[in-house]
């Protein structure tokens, strides 16, 4: 894990791996979760020449909490953590909690940002026409309930949570999802994706609950950025599955991004959809020029 001072003084931790040339893929975890090496996904980039850069967003693991962070604010992260790389020019993915701040650097990072992608990305909390819970498993809707309640409640109610998930292994998966798997995600979890799962969940939770409620909290309110100002190309990737972040929100997005490409899934769930990460990857590159 590599760390690196940014200009306010927080420190980001970030995973990185790949040729020092190569073009850089920034790549957003979901919510909660962390900088955890995912192989499947690692080497997809790696495969294709890419430097891949995945950084713990503020608050979880060894980066510095940020209160009060909106989507917005992962561009300047983003921007200084690739001067620090000495690259100018990169690619962005962002699955599920990681959707929003993918899109966030398409739109704050033109010059910079060539193309984006997100997988199973979240849609914005007050999008007109979206009923946002309809069709999340009970306990997202738990979860997200709490948050639009305030703080408080939110903090208390990921407190209740993190204490069964600092302990959580590959095979307690599957239980502690719940009413959020589909029956096609549950048959994903299987081999290295469920250890992965259980070690990125522990991970998140590993500081405390700051990023965790701070994602939460950033999703809910304005993103700070408008979807309109998108100029650079843009894929959505979503399983008509989905119990996590439910199809509707990749309908949403598709009709909402100026130019986004759309890869509806009927077969693919929330977790299963990320089996897809070198179709993602290809059609990325696909579309840019550097």
């Amino acid at each position: 894990m590599e760390r690196i001072v940014l200009p306010d003084g927080r420190t980001l931790e970030y995973l990185i791996e790949g040729p020092p040339g190569g073009l850089p893929l920034v790549l957003h975890h979901g919510t909660p979760s962390g900088a955890v090496r995912q192989a499947p996904v690692f080497e997809s980039a790696l495969k294709h020449g890419l430097r891949i850069v995945e950084a713990s967003r503020p608050g979880y693991g060894g980066s510095s909490p940020h209160p009060g962070r909106r989507v917005a604010d992962v561009a300047a992260d983003t921007a200084a953590l690739l001067d620090g790389l000495n690259a100018t020019h990169f690619v962005t993915v962002g699955w599920s909690g990681g959707g929003p701040h993918a899109l966030a650097c398409a739109a704050l990072l033109p010059g910079r940002c060539v193309g984006a992608s997100t997988i199973a990305g979240v849609a914005p909390y007050e999008a007109p026409g979206l009923d946002w819970l309809a069709g999340m498993g009970e306990e997202n809707i738990a979860e997200f309930e709490a948050a639009a309640a305030g703080v408080q409640p939110l903090d208390t109610f990921l407190t209740d949570m993190a204490g069964d998930l600092a302990r959580v292994t590959a095979d307690d998966v599957v239980a502690a999802f719940g009413d959020l798997l589909s029956e096609v995600d549950k048959q994903a979890l299987t081999g290295g994706f469920a250890d992965y799962l259980a070690e990125s969940t522990r991970y998140a939770v590993s500081a405390g609950i700051a990023g965790w409620r701070e994602d939460d909290l950033a999703v809910l309110a304005d993103w700070g950025f408008a979807l309109a100002d998108i100029r650079v190309p843009v894929a959505i990737w979503q399983g008509e599955q989905d119990r996590m972040v439910p199809p509707a929100h990749g309908h949403w997005l598709a009709h909402h991004v100026p130019g986004a490409e759309v890869h509806l899934r009927p077969d693919e769930g929330h977790l299963s959809l990320i089996a897809n990460f070198d179709k993602v990857v290809d059609n990325l590159l696909a579309h840019i020029s550097v």
